[in-house]
């Protein structure tokens, strides 16, 4: 008998997820709290535009408040909410859990602890994930990252699961490419690194990652808050672990780690890609800015060390969603006026300022 699948929370990612997996033939459900979404996804089914093909699937999706009147429960539940709603989700789905059933959670930011608290840690994976994609019409995604970029790193954090790593990769590579992860909240750290570098810079300024090159001191800034995250992470004990499908050998001694992450995730999601917090603020919506920029700038906080990169990012972003300020490059000036001078880009904008 076929695992019973949910996803819940689907979103760009989670869209795009749950129609590999229902286009494999496997038992998926797609669970989500945006009603015009799924009501667009019951009567056209879901819509993937991506860069070599549209895609169009009819799918099983179902509101919030249908879940209760379904009567079974899930082997595996991928869990695809926004990072910042992960408890409540959590919650909700226990208990439709099968008592062997797995929630994985594929999301930003580190996340595992708060799943594995509600549901128990012999009922977690974690996951990290590196698919760019938009939603802006309900039934209708842009998939930015074509299947052979995508990339999922999956790992246990409890010894019980390990055995199931293999079972839930499967499913997975339905979707992208897979890596077991031996240390996966190092790998999550990893993400986290990332995004402090991608997501909340770039958006601040209205930009795309591929745009980089176009706003003096973008990049100086994106590497200045990676490092901060960096830092932090060594600090709290994490190694330092491969992602992206990247490999031990590829990080090994590199002096340009973080250099090598930004443009190997700029490469794989092509140059359309909006990220994630940028289409936030694009929605008039909250974004996980707080917990990933605003995580790095409260964890170093606590140790007495101040993450001025981040900080500027936090401040910025924040005010945009306040509308104070809008997405746009001049709000490199705040982000240069917060920031010591050892983070101002240079007068050429090829490295950073010592002090």
């Amino acid at each position: 008998m076929s695992k019973k699948i949910a996803v819940l929370g689907t979103g760009a990612n989670g869209s795009s997820t749950a129609a590999d997996l229902t286009n494999a033939g496997l038992d998926a459900v797609l669970i989500d709290q945006w009603p015009a979404h799924v009501e667009a996804m019951r009567a056209d089914g879901l819509t993937i535009e991506m860069p070599n093909e549209t895609v169009r699937t009819k799918v099983r999706a179902y509101h919030l408040c249908d879940v209760c009147t379904l009567n079974e429960k899930y082997d595996i539940v991928f869990l695809m909410t926004k990072a910042y709603d992960t408890r409540w989700p959590a919650e909700f789905i226990k208990p439709y859990l099968q008592d062997d059933g797995m929630l994985v959670g594929i999301q930003n930011a580190m996340t595992v602890a708060d799943i594995s608290e509600i549901v128990g840690s012999s009922r977690t994976l974690g996951c990290v994930i590196e698919l760019s994609s938009e939603i802006f019409t309900p039934g209708l995604v842009q998939r930015n990252t074509t299947r052979d970029k995508t990339w999922f790193g999956l790992g246990s954090v409890d010894p019980s699961t390990e055995g199931r790593l293999e079972e839930i990769a499967a499913l997975l590579r339905n979707v992208g490419n897979v890596t077991i992860q031996p240390n996966i909240l190092a790998a999550k750290w990893m993400k986290l690194v990332v995004n402090t570098m991608c997501l909340g810079p770039f958006a601040a300024m209205g930009l795309k990652l591929s745009e980089q090159a176009e706003l003096q001191g973008m990049r100086e800034l994106a590497l200045a808050a990676g490092t901060e995250a960096l830092e932090l992470g060594q600090h709290l004990g994490y190694s330092l672990e491969p992602i992206f499908g990247l490999t031990q050998d590829d990080i090994k001694g590199s002096n340009q780690l973080l250099e090598k992450l930004l443009d190997k995730l700029n490469h794989d999601i092509g140059p359309k890609a909006r990220d994630c917090v940028l289409q936030d603020h694009l929605k008039g919506r909250y974004s996980e800015v707080d917990i990933i920029n605003g995580l790095v700038v409260e964890e170093n906080r606590k140790r007495g060390k101040a993450s001025p990169a981040n900080a500027a990012i936090v401040e910025i972003s924040r005010r945009i969603q306040a509308g104070e300020l809008k997405p746009e490059p001049g709000n490199m000036e705040i982000a240069k006026a917060m920031m010591p001078v050892k983070w101002r880009p240079s007068p050429t904008g090829r490295g950073l300022r010592a002090l």
